[in-house]
């Protein structure tokens, strides 16, 4: 069977439409952003509501989904690499000792695709491209260096960047993403538009393949949230400065800017959900929906004045970052409008990936098939989820939200069936916090690494976490 894999980066769950109704809900914004398209797909497909990931961020995410392994405790994971940054822990490329998904799935006799903009994939020192027969890499995302000039001018940069939030740092990031920026004169130039254009253009150009698998991975709608105009004045009609990036804060923000924020994110939502559209209809003339799984996710999503913060990070973690969509339309219509609220996590759905395609999952991979007991019934894969974040873990099973450092410290509990989220009562649910704090660790597999307890040990502890530690 054909599988074609799409991943969005930063595609908040609450802002597609079929996961989020209306209010109450949230995001608790003064709309509800369109996403007819993938709307559309939810009446064909299994929906996964408790869809999580293994590792983050963005390439420790993405490693557990091409192998079906855990990242965490990301041993061996401390990079340090020549011309690269050190986005967390585990930011790295893939290990050579294992097989991808690609690699398995054309050794068993698949043609192979890869089309992605996402450019940290794709950096000397990466190797995500494993195993693709063809792997296209479209250059210009955020601040891959594709452009050295020219210099956009002050008017330029103050459209995008609101004087009340400039620093060094800030106006660094918004010149070079300007400059990448040139060339977007219309709608289809924008990155998700050739993202899934040219995914739909590799089917068309591979209808000879007997079994073929393709991986379309768009970096939108991550920061920074460039939109053509009128997406987002679907969401803010008005004028003035425009706001692209996190500012991790929301201290320094108007609720103007705030509001326009959040616009131009729906706006980048919307404009993903209308490409989506195109890549899926091409399918549908090409005749590929009667023989091929499409498989819709993400791999977190992104806070935007939830809390007061602007950005995503591990700790303290939240459902607007963790939670993702999962979409998986089955040819046969197997699964079509429902929903399945079993846990799986990242490494599972590349489980299922072979699960379709009739390849044995590999020795050592930690992924399992969920899709028969989501829809026909039947014991569920697991009865919580573990997801690592540098020096902090995470874990939810059906009652309870567990967030603290990797050591054990700086706790956080959420009561999900209580006002979840509104307090932490760590500290009167202590065999609670010891129990999912063993299981975290259990979950590892290996020996947590002494960087990793380094770091969790010189960073601070969120505010209004415990005193207690987890591990004693």
């Amino acid at each position: 069977m054909n599988v074609v894999l799409v991943v969005f980066d930063s595609l908040r769950k609450d802002c597609i439409g079929c996961y989020n109704p209306g209010r109450p809900g949230s995001p608790a914004w003064d709309w509800q952003v369109k996403t007819p398209h993938l709307d559309a797909l939810a009446a064909e497909s299994l929906m996964m509501t408790r869809a999580y990931p293994e590792s983050l961020p963005t390439l420790p995410t993405r490693r557990a989904l091409y192998t079906g392994r855990r990242v965490y405790p990301f041993d061996k994971g401390d990079f340090r690499l020549k011309g690269d940054f050190v986005g967390a822990p585990g930011w790295g490329p893939i290990p050579e000792d294992q097989d991808t998904l690609a690699e398995i799935l054309r050794e068993a006799g698949y043609r192979t695709g890869l089309i992605a903009d996402v450019y940290h994939m794709f950096k000397p020192s990466k190797n995500y491209w494993r195993g693709f027969d063809q792997w296209t890499f479209l250059r210009g995302q955020e601040i891959d260096p594709s452009r050295s000039g020219p210099l956009p001018s002050e008017e330029l940069i103050r459209r995008y960047l609101p004087q009340e939030l400039e620093n060094p740092r800030r106006r660094d990031f918004v010149s070079k993403t300007l400059r990448n920026m040139y060339d977007r004169t219309r709608e289809e130039d924008y990155f998700n538009a050739r993202v899934l254009m040219g995914a739909a253009d590799w089917l068309a150009q591979n209808r000879d393949a007997e079994n073929f698998f393709l991986v379309a991975e768009s970096f939108d709608p991550h920061e920074p949230w460039f939109v053509p105009e009128h997406y987002r004045r679907m969401y803010d009609d008005g004028d003035g400065p425009e706001q692209v990036i996190s500012g991790y804060t929301t201290d320094a923000m108007s609720e103007q800017l705030l509001r326009r924020t959040q616009a131009n994110y729906s706006g980048l939502v919307t404009m993903c959900d209308r490409w989506f559209g195109h890549l899926y209809e091409t399918m549908r003339v090409l005749g590929m929906l009667e023989n091929t799984v499409l498989i819709v996710t993400t791999d977190h999503g992104h806070s935007i004045g939830d809390r007061g913060y602007i950005g995503k990070r591990g700790y303290p973690s939240s459902p607007e970052v963790y939670d993702v969509p999962l979409f998986i339309r089955h040819p046969q219509g197997i699964g079509a409008g429902k929903r399945s609220d079993l846990f799986c996590q990242h490494t599972d759905m590349t489980a299922q990936i072979l699960a379709f395609a009739g390849v044995d999952v590999p020795k050592g991979m930690h992924g399992k098939a969920f899709f028969k007991p989501a829809t026909k019934g039947g014991k569920p894969i697991r009865d919580h989820v573990t997801v690592a974040w540098g020096p902090n873990v995470t874990v939810i099973d059906d009652r309870w939200w567990l967030n603290c450092k990797v050591d054990g410290t700086g706790v956080l509990l959420s009561d999900l069936k209580d006002k979840p989220f509104e307090k932490n009562v760590a500290d009167e649910h202590r065999d609670v916090v010891r129990k999912l704090y063993d299981t975290s660790i259990a979950d590892a597999g290996a020996p947590i690494p002494e960087f990793l307890t380094d770091m969790a040990r010189n960073m601070e502890d969120a505010p209004g976490c415990s005193s207690l530690a987890a591990r004693e």
